[in-house]
């Protein structure tokens, strides 16, 4: 880069001798410049306004790192800076053992919220979920604070305790009592239901790919008349690009995966499958939900567009962008996670805020359904700040789902997503299987036609 810096200047001042004309471009690059270094002089002297008449004494490396991620996650919900302990964490995460409640989060207007608890840890057994906000931890309000900060009052050595305050929708506030353990996410979960084989990914850690292997060649050795495979990606919150290209390739006999395209339109990156499908073309169904993100989607519309599977559930999480981490000075000084890409599935289709919709979509509880049809659900688009999507396309809004459990489904005991996908392989396809009654009007539905009937406008709840 030092090269490149030094052959353009030179490049100038051997210019300026033979050239008078200063163009417009140029004109305006200075200026902008110039802006910029009044914006940083006057950084510097906030910084020292702040030093010496704040009410305490300040730390003021801990005042920049704050300015850096403010800066950062002003762009979008998904940048921000990384200081060495918690760019330290991330790489334990990624690399699948660490310490803490194992739930996934993001920041929503100051306060964290649950994109998705993760299989088998404190947080999923203690019946945390996605779109929860978390206000306190051991009684010390978290509002306010960034992600990472948050995050490090949650993690800590195994088998202390940490009370975590939830808030969540139609509930008051509430205390939850939660064990910190060593998080090992299991990196897949296999068992036969009949004549069918069930793989569960929860995440999309360094060693998703092998343990996908791992199961579905099991799978396999044990059941060499298995008919086919349901593979679960509800409530998976995403992680490495690299190993979501992995796990579609398990599936995929050659061709593209996914796309990442940057600033520049001719800064396309294509990711392709090798040759070869693990499962011999035996018929997948793909389960996704509101908590499936990320690499997950990835995932499931590499398979979805190269009809490679069908999609039973209900709309995805719509995180469609890359995230970069740019360590600073080896890692010494933290790192940057910078958005630097959207990632486009093979078809083309960019599903930033919008989501992938499945096949067949399937509440799965009455009250998901009631949900669906009366609220906006939460997504990457309720970030006010959130990467618009490419094709300009908006996400789904409020509707009545195409099925969901009917009266007499045991919902605690059964699995009504997990049945569907079973009866969609039975009958070969979405399209061939017996369709349910659509849910019964719901109560939005209900008022408004009550009120049309009554010559009155309902009214509008805020």
């Amino acid at each position: 880069m030092r090269k490149y810096l030094l052959i353009g200047v030179s490049a100038f001042v051997l210019g300026a001798g033979t050239m008078a004309y200063v163009s417009p471009i140029a004109q305006a690059t200075s200026s902008t410049k110039t802006q910029t270094y009044k914006m940083l002089e006057l950084f510097g002297d906030v910084l020292q306004t702040v030093d010496t008449q704040y009410v305490s004494e300040v730390d003021n490396k801990k005042l920049i790192e704050a300015a850096l991620d403010g800066m950062l996650t002003s762009l979008d919900p998904h940048s921000g800076y990384l200081s060495p302990d918690s760019f330290e964490d991330m790489q334990d995460t990624t690399r699948g053992e660490y310490g803490g409640l194992g739930i996934e989060v993001t920041s929503e207007d100051g306060v964290v919220k649950v994109i998705s608890p993760m299989d088998g840890t404190p947080a999923s057994r203690a019946g945390i979920q996605a779109g929860d906000y978390i206000t306190a931890v051991n009684g010390q309000s978290v509002l306010g604070l960034t992600v990472n900060e948050a995050v490090k009052q949650m993690r800590g050595a195994a088998g202390e305790a940490v009370t975590l305050t939830i808030a969540r929708d139609k509930t008051d506030p509430y205390d939850v009592k939660l064990i910190r353990e060593v998080i090992k996410p299991k990196a897949a979960i296999a068992r036969m239901e009949g004549d069918y084989g069930y793989v569960r990914l929860p995440g999309f850690n360094e060693k998703a790919t092998d343990a996908l292997t791992t199961a579905i060649t099991d799978l396999r050795t044990k059941n060499p008349q298995m008919k086919g495979l349901i593979f679960d990606l509800r409530n998976n919150p995403g992680g490495l690009l690299d190993q979501a290209v992995g796990v579609s390739d398990v599936f995929l006999d050659g061709g593209e995966v996914v796309s990442q395209r940057g600033r520049d339109p001719r800064d396309i990156q294509r990711y392709n499958a090798k040759s070869g499908d693990l499962l011999n073309g035996l018929p997948v169904v793909v389960l996704i939900n509101q908590g499936s993100a990320s690499a997950a989607e990835i995932v499931a519309g590499a398979l979805q567009d190269r009809h490679r599977a069908e999609l039973v559930g209900i709309t995805s999480f719509g995180k469609g962008s890359v995230q970069t981490v740019i360590p600073l000075r080896g890692g010494a000084d933290g790192a940057l996670k910078l958005t630097t890409a959207r990632y486009f599935t093979p078809s083309g289709r960019s599903i930033q805020k919008t989501g992938i919709e499945p096949d067949l979509e399937v509440a799965q509880t009455k009250d998901q359904a009631q949900d669906i049809a009366n609220r906006v659900w939460f997504s990457e688009a309720s970030f006010k700040n959130a990467l618009n999507a490419d094709e300009g396309k908006t996400r789904k809004g409020v509707h009545t789902p195409a099925e969901a459990p009917p009266t007499g489904f045991d919902e605690k005991k059964g699995d009504f997503q997990l049945d569907r996908a079973i009866a969609v392989l039975k009958a070969g396809s979405v399209e061939a299987v017996p369709k349910l009654p659509k849910p019964q009007a719901k109560i939005a539905e209900v008022t408004a036609k009550a009120a049309a009937a009554a010559g009155k406008a309902p009214v509008e709840k805020k």
